[in-house]
């Protein structure tokens, strides 16, 4: 298993991991509406163990900093992190507290609707970075989200000597604390808008990415769904724009944390290459991903994502 190397460059995700139940229907419901569904799965969920596991399908040196309840359900979870090649040393058993769980809808078209008990995610606390203080200082990617306390968060980013990569999600706007310690963030569009408070639209793309330049961060990349993703630097505040290429989607939940995952692990294994070429890399594993069922279990595992170049364009 790749977790157990010491030499290879590490991933260390601090955040949320939980448990989805999905449901499967022509369409989502309207507001008191019953509806006929298809199909129903459990499977392994939250962002930050979403973004870990597919960072550890492509091969990456992954460890894991969470909390589950000692309900049945943690005690699966940890399970499932080791059997997908994850390091669970740090992630940690909440007494009296139920494992997080989310609630999904799916519709055919691929659109969903999500709702989430945080259970013990709510309990990822300070001491549980300090406790962790060696790996996460030394980690040469580090990633968060905002499914677990942002104090907690914040506290590991300080902490850390590597590239530290924030996916602010799910959207808040009372992040700015946290910006100046980011590298690199990493927001879809309506994410984007709820910070800046601005609408992304093609026009504005360059004073959106500015302002979140602005607040602290080295690199600002906002995914853009089948678009792909545009992002701009500190160092190259000029905005590129990379493309993807087009599938019909199956089903999204998950993509935006298999292209954080994928972002990560290239991040460290071919930090030789241009950014728009890791991006484009990253979208790639994102696009595969909707073409499947699930979440975890879409995400690829074994490709090669730079087989081919990836088009993109100054703005």
């Amino acid at each position: 298993m790749h977790s157990d190397s010491k030499s290879a460059p590490s991933i260390v995700v601090i955040g949320s991991c939980s448990v989805d139940f999905t449901t499967y229907a022509p369409r989502l419901p309207m507001p008191g509406e019953t509806l006929h569904g298809s199909k129903f799965s459990t499977s392994f969920g939250g962002k930050g163990a979403n973004q870990c596991v597919a960072a550890a399908k492509l091969g990456g040196n992954t460890y894991m900093i969470g909390r589950a309840g000692d309900d049945q359900w943690g005690l699966k979870y940890k399970e499932h992190l080791k059997a997908e090649g994850v390091n669970v040393s740090h992630f940690f058993t909440t007494p009296n507290v139920t494992t997080g769980i989310a609630q999904i809808s799916v519709a055919e078209s691929g659109e969903n609707q999500i709702v989430i008990v945080a259970g013990a995610n709510n309990f990822l606390s300070k001491s549980d970075v300090q406790s962790s203080a060696e790996l996460i200082t030394h980690a040469d990617v580090l990633i968060g989200q905002l499914e677990t306390p942002l104090e907690t968060t914040l506290e590991a980013f300080k902490l850390n000597k590597g590239v530290k990569l924030l996916n602010a999600a799910p959207a808040r706007s009372d992040i700015q604390q946290i910006l100046q310690y980011c590298t690199i963030l990493c927001v879809n569009e309506s994410e984007a808008a709820l910070i800046t408070n601005m609408e992304v639209t093609t026009l504005n793309t360059k004073q959106v990415l500015a302002k979140l330049l602005n607040s602290g961060c080295e690199t600002v990349v906002i995914t853009l769904g089948e678009k792909g993703a545009v992002y701009a630097t500190k160092a190259d505040p000029q905005p590129i724009h990379v493309f993807c290429r087009s599938v019909k989607p199956v089903d999204t939940t998950g993509a935006g944390d298999a292209f954080v995952g994928a972002l990560a692990n290239f991040l460290v294994k071919h930090k030789d290459l241009p950014l728009h070429q890791i991006i484009g890399a990253a979208c790639e594993v994102a696009t595969i991903s909707v073409t499947k069922e699930g979440t975890q279990t879409s995400y690829p595992s074994n490709i090669d994502a730079f087989t081919n170049k990836y088009d993109f364009i100054k703005l």
